[in-house]
């Protein structure tokens, strides 16, 4: 019942208006009585309307409604009303809405105003012989009463404007946050597949020609290597199918991608160069420590994707993997000797150097690459041992 209620009256703002002032009106012109004889001040109905009316602009001009409605009072006042709650309701509510709306300052300003102008009015023409401590005290009283709830009432909607403002920033950035994250996993799904694509097909590529090359001259080495190349080709399309897997999985990254491989498959990943003609070597520094789940994935993709960089765009048949262990730094280098001729530009690409780099900084390490003064160029990566 109450909800409907509220409904109706948001309905019909105007209407509540009036029926309010109606009603303040009705309450204090019924106070416009001499107290000794109890007769009307027929004036006191004009000048109860001119404070009512008054109340209409107590939103616009909240200080100049509070001195007319506090000069009405007084007005009455001094011809013989008593000094009650119901005369003194315009003031009051004209009070109310000052406070809700100006500084600090001016409440003060104009609670000290009205409180001079009506506490000596109330003590001069006081007609029921009342104490002065009692006249004072109570014209205090309903002075200082919509001033308080007034103040309680601001304060109560600034803390509910402050919980909004949280919550919607709260919201906004659970929104940002949401974002960020589905930007982050395209980029790393992203990075997944390029570094299983690109990988695959660069080494198909160079086996299917190695094996056009050797087709007339050692046709058994080519069986060979078209052996391998369909093992090339089922590898590629079972990491492209478990990537692709990450799209429709729930679970998180590190748990799609378990086992993950590492450092421990190099000897597979040499093999499958092997069979395109790049021979690798790899020489290991220091003693070998154990590497988190995420570092030695991302030691083994920033090989794979060095050594694809050197069959797909380096004229040369060796390259070389320099792991080198430190205290809590693993360094990992790729590089190949320059090649006597300059290789045809490999059509696409441009991702790799992107994709290593952003792989070492996901890790926490930092990724250089360019080429070596002596020839050739190189990959040179930092991770952390563990992270």
């Amino acid at each position: 019942m109450v909800t409907r209620l509220r409904r109706r009256v948001d309905r019909h703002p105007r209407l509540v208006e009036a029926a309010y002032l109606l009603l303040i009106y009705a309450a204090t012109s019924n106070q416009y009585r001499r107290a000794g004889d109890d007769t009307l001040w027929w004036p006191g109905f004009a000048l109860a309307a001119v404070t009512c009316t008054s109340l209409l602009a107590r939103r616009r001009h909240p200080g100049a409604v509070v001195v007319l409605t506090t000069l009405g009072t007084t007005a009455a006042g001094a011809q013989g009303s008593t000094f009650g709650p119901l005369l003194l309701l315009p003031v009051i509510v004209a009070l109310y809405e000052l406070t809700l709306q100006v500084s600090q300052q001016a409440i003060r300003l104009y609670g000290l105003l009205v409180a001079v102008i009506l506490v000596p009015t109330a003590l001069r023409w006081d007609a029921e012989d009342e104490p002065w401590a009692n006249e004072a005290v109570s014209l205090a009283f309903w002075i200082l009463l919509p001033i308080l709830h007034g103040l309680a009432v601001r304060a109560r909607r600034a803390y509910m404007d402050t919980v909004r403002t949280r919550a919607e920033d709260a919201e906004r950035t659970r929104h940002e946050e949401a974002q960020r994250r589905v930007i982050e996993e395209r980029v790393r799904i992203a990075r997944e597949l390029h570094d299983v694509v690109a990988h695959h097909m660069a080494l198909a590529n160079a086996q299917a020609n190695t094996a056009a090359h050797l087709l007339s001259t050692r046709p058994a080495q080519t069986g060979r290597i078209l052996t391998e190349l369909t093992g090339t080709t089922t590898a590629a399309l079972r990491e492209l199918e478990a990537t692709v897997g990450l799209l429709r999985q729930p679970e998180t990254a590190e748990e799609s991608l378990n086992p993950a491989p590492g450092l421990d498959r190099l000897p597979d990943l040499v093999a499958a160069f092997a069979a395109a003609a790049l021979h690798i070597t790899i020489t290991v520094e220091g003693p070998v420590k154990p590497l988190s789940a995420g570092v030695d994935l991302t030691a083994f993709r920033i090989v794979q994707e060095a050594l694809t960089n050197v069959a797909k765009h380096a004229a040369v048949n060796t390259a070389h993997v320099h792991l080198a262990y430190g205290q809590a730094q693993l360094t990992i280098t790729v590089s190949n000797d320059s090649s006597p001729i300059t290789p045809p530009r490999a059509p696409g690409g441009g991702f790799g150097l992107l994709s290593m780099r952003e792989r070492a900084q996901s890790a926490g390490g930092s990724l250089r690459a360019g080429r070596r003064p002596e020839g050739g160029f190189a990959v040179t990566a930092e991770l952390p041992i563990s992270t």
